[in-house]
Formats: C-alpha cells, structure tokens, sequence
C-alpha cells in the first residue's frame, strides 16, 4: 500500500481494475479526480451511477441503448433484411463508423468459449434465431473476431441458420487474424465488409 492515506488507496484501486489500466495510469486517474472541483467529482460519480441505472440492452438487437429499442433498430432507413452479427457492442461503434453499413446488427454479448466455460446458452443466441425466424432476414453477416473463439462461434452460428434458408457470410480477412475489430481503422472494416463471403 505504501504511503498513500487508504481512501486514496482504495480510489487507485478501483482504477487499477478497468481493463488495460496498471498501477501508474491508476495512480493518475485518482490524482486527476483529486485535483477536480466537488461539483465536477460529483458529476464524475454521478454519471457512473445513472449510466448503472439508465443503461439496459435493445429490446431487438442486444446492443446497448437508454430506450426500449437502439437508435439503429428504430431507423426505418435501415436495411432490416441484414443482420451483423458482432461481439459487444464495441462493435458496432466500429462499423458505424465507417458511414457505410446500412443494415442492423445482433450483439451476442461474448463469444462460445469452452475454456471459459461461455457456451452458446450464455449468449444471445436463442434472440437471433428468434429475429431470423419471423422471415426478414435475407442475411446474416459473422462479424465476430478473427480468432479461434470467434472462428467457432461464427461456425456455430452459421450451421444454426443455414437451415433457416438464409445467407450466412463471413467478413472478409482485411482484418489481421487475432485482433480485436474495435481497433481496426474505418478502411480495413469497410474492405472487409465489402469482401464479405459465404461460410
């Protein structure tokens, strides 16, 4: 623990659990909080806690949204007939940035991962093959990461919803095998989205 008062301690540590975060970038982030007015440490708090409350899952689609339904589910101006099948919803910020994925998506919420013990029950699985069944669907795009995990569940997938009588494709590989998409820049998705195959 060293010198630090435990209440700052305690604040470093809570900073230490976000992903990605260590001790030195932790100890920053509760300095900075620190060095905030009340007001601003209480907003800081406070959206913490509304996002906590406020946040839920899209009705439809499983993505994240403060309403019954997403802003993408409730466009009419998207292609309802085509479905991206993505991770989380990390995802899907991804492609929406790229301004040229016109169709709508299905967040799984993880990946089919024995090891883990995450199997295709833990995720939102029995919702899309439920989507598909009420016969809008013309296409299914696996968009999930290029990694052995992501290669299953995109296989899995596929032998499910191929029976239904629909596409099934898989993204094309402009995307490096073993990276995550939320990473990839807006033009290595867009290729990828556009070389899209049958799997």
């Amino acid at each position: 623990m060293g010198s630090n008062p435990v209440i700052l301690e305690k604040l470093i540590e809570k900073f230490e659990r976000f992903p990605g975060i260590g001790r030195k970038t932790a100890q920053k982030m509760a300095f900075f909080v620190l060095s905030q007015t009340r007001e601003e440490a209480e907003d800081f708090a406070n959206a913490i806690v509304l996002a906590h409350e406020k946040i839920k899952r899209c009705a439809i689609c499983k993505n994240l949204t403060d309403e019954d339904q997403c802003k993408i589910c409730r466009n009419e101006a998207r292609d309802k007939g085509t479905i991206c099948v993505v991770e989380d919803t990390r995802d899907v910020l991804a492609f929406e940035r790229t301004h040229e994925y016109t169709g709508v998506y299905h967040v799984l919420g993880g990946l089919i991962s024995p090891l883990e013990g995450i199997g295709p029950d833990d995720l939102f699985v029995k919702e899309l093959l439920s989507r598909i069944k009420e016969g809008e669907t013309k296409e299914i795009i696996m968009a999930t990461n290029p990694t052995v995990e992501g290669e299953a569940t995109a296989l899995y997938l596929s032998r499910l919803i191929k029976p239904l009588g629909v596409r099934v494709t898989r993204l094309a590989y402009g995307i490096p095998v073993g990276s995550d998409l939320e990473y990839a820049d807006d033009i290595t998705l867009y290729r990828a989205l556009e070389g899209r195959r049958d799997i």
